[in-house]
């Protein structure tokens, strides 16, 4: 089982490797004497469940004479929480990854990173240009599984039934009294990895896909825990049919976290659900951080081969890991229904795993995370929604609908993500939509449990106006004033500003004036996300960053009308999670 620990007790065990490290370098420097032209040191930060195969296989290596190019190789393996090491680089590269939140300070890039997934990296890649780790071969793997108690299990015909996601989704959503949980999966490479299977298997739903998706994750909000060792106490902790019925039913864990659970011997072991189809795996890479220097690069690469070895298959098994290409070696005790691709241990070529990132999707990542903020981060939130003139041009991409129709209909698809819990407003704004005034209030904040009918009114009756021009500026300050006024504590507080143009009101106030008064009003202590959802080619970007890098938020802009509904999941991601 991963451990969870932060803070001092983390900072006590780096302190403690690096003397261990130290001593056992100087011991093998005066044993390697002149076999040795030089020394290189590199810092690596591996995830606790594999650093301990790790840094056996590297202190056997350098104990046997290990180099590269006649160099001796040191490593300090430090063990760091994949999320934990994320949040660092995501700080370096000054982009924040959704749901992560801010970089522990007592933590330093590493040379090499051996995080549990390449979710991380390409979660990084996306956001960060500049992050461009080398390598990334894998060198250990876990599949991601349903960990259900035994008896449950058993119910639905396991092992000898194979169950589906299709399966699990209905299961979850039909009101059968499955109590779902998982790790949250903006800071949990399992968790993201069944998130994106469930939704996966809600996208055959035909029509009722989004009504699918949208429930199933609902319900594993309700159970969901943001450490892993919190959700698995969720499960049964007596096999009496109240404790079933009472504890946590499913949830995405990896194979690895179930053999550690069963392990410890619980009054009700859990069955690890080989679901297809297959979820992406957990996958180890191994990454060379970009900027390090050729020398640390050639001593990073002669660990890498030092990690393809039976010997380490063997340390793996022990702790309950297998192998790149899926096999395992000794120790490892496999679950019942446990698949191997050779049809047993091991194989001729253990590490035979290829490049770990192959098969991810970029956007399908973002679309996963996004749609599950959206849904588990209830907000108070001010839609502000463009109906100047520009609005009326035809898209040929949606069978020239106008871009209001297009707008239009991704609201309406979000607003359907939106559970009760959410306070939502809505308000247009062109010029002198409202006497003199540049918008419009069409519906107030409010609770969608009472307005909800009212918003879905409200959407039908939208419509441009023919000689509007757009005024953004004064629009802008005047919902940021509203939504102030009435900030909640409890909750996430936003706009969300729909427009096509840059503000050109010969009225109304400049740009230097909005941004001297959204200076004057911003309050850290009661703070405001401005975010803007630029569509065409017509969006100043530069005029709408200097407002956001204000009031914080963000800027979205897509010159396809058709991506809209995309980049209004990305603006929703980029949301912090509401106050608990």
């Amino acid at each position: 089982m991963r451990s969870n620990y932060r803070g001092a007790g983390a900072i006590a065990a780096a302190m403690a490797l690096v003397v261990v490290v130290g001593g056992s370098w100087f011991g093998y420097r005066e044993l390697a004497g002149s076999r040795c032209a030089g020394e290189v040191k590199l810092a690596m930060a591996a995830s606790p469940e594999i650093a301990p195969a790790v840094r056996s296989t590297v202190d056997k290596w350098s104990g046997d004479g290990g180099s590269a190019g006649g160099t001796c190789v040191v490593v300090d393996i430090s063990e760091v929480n994949s999320v934990d090491m994320a949040a660092v680089i995501a700080a370096q590269h000054n982009v924040g990854l959704a749901g992560v939140g801010s970089a522990n300070g007592t933590l330093q890039l590493p040379d090499v990173w051996l995080p549990d997934s390449s979710t991380w990296l390409v979660r990084l890649k996306t956001l960060a240009p500049g992050f461009t780790p080398t390598d990334g071969g894998s060198v250990a793997r876990s599949p991601v599984v349903a960990a259900m108690p035994e008896p449950l299990a058993e119910s639905l015909g396991w092992p000898d039934k194979k169950v589906g996601w299709a399966d699990l989704l209905k299961q979850i959503t039909t009101g059968t009294g499955l109590r779902t949980g998982i790790v949250e999966p903006t800071r949990d490479a399992a968790g993201l990895s069944g998130l994106l299977s469930l939704a996966a298997a809600a996208a055959t739903a035909g029509g009722s896909a989004p009504q699918a998706q949208t429930a199933a994750l609902r319900s594993l909000a309700i159970g969901r825990s943001a450490l892993r060792d919190d959700l698995v106490a969720k499960f049964p902790q007596a096999s009496d049919a109240a404790s079933l019925a009472s504890g946590l039913n499913v949830a995405p864990l990896s194979e690895e976290d179930v053999i550690a659970y069963n392990a410890k011997k619980p009054p009700v072991p859990l069955a690890a659900l080989y679901v297809e189809p297959t979820p992406a795996p957990l996958d180890y890479p191994f990454a060379i951080m970009p900027g390090v220097d050729p020398a640390k690069t050639a001593a990073a690469e002669a660990v890498h081969e030092a990690l393809d070895s039976g010997a380490f298959r063997n340390l793996l098994g022990a702790q309950g890991l297998r192998s790149p290409d899926g096999t395992w070696g000794a120790g490892f005790v496999a679950p019942t229904g446990a698949p191997s691709p050779a049809g047993g241990p091991p194989s001729a070529t253990p590490n035979a795993g290829g490049k770990a990132a192959g098969g991810l999707d970029p956007a399908a990542l973002d679309r996963s995370l996004a749609t599950w903020t959206a849904v588990t981060a209830p907000g108070r939130m001010l839609a502000v929604m463009d109906v100047s003139g520009s609005m009326l041009e035809e898209v040929p991409e949606a069978d020239n609908a106008t871009r209001m129709a297009v707008t239009l209909a991704a609201a309406q698809a979000g607003l359907n993500l939106f559970d009760d819990s959410w306070a939502l407003g809505l308000w247009t704004f062109s010029t002198r939509l409202d006497g003199n005034k540049d918008w419009r209030q069409l519906v107030p904040i409010g609770p969608l449990s009472s307005n909800r009918p009212q918003m879905l009114g409200a959407l039908k009756t939208i419509s441009p106006k023919p000689d509007g021009d757009t005024g953004l500026y004064d629009t802008l300050l005047a919902a940021y004033k509203a939504v102030q006024d009435e900030w909640a504590a409890d909750r996430v507080n936003s706009i969300v500003m729909f427009t096509d143009g840059k503000n050109d009101d010969d009225n109304g106030i400049n740009e230097q004036t909005l941004l001297a008064q959204l200076k004057d009003l911003a309050d850290p202590r009661r703070p405001i996300q401005v975010i803007i959802l630029g569509i065409g080619s017509g969006v100043d970007e530069g005029q709408l960053k200097r407002i956001t890098s204000v009031t914080g938020g963000g800027v979205f802009v897509t010159k396809d009308p058709t991506k809209i509904g995309d980049i209004f999941l990305k603006a929703l991601a980029l949301r912090p999670a509401a106050p608990r």
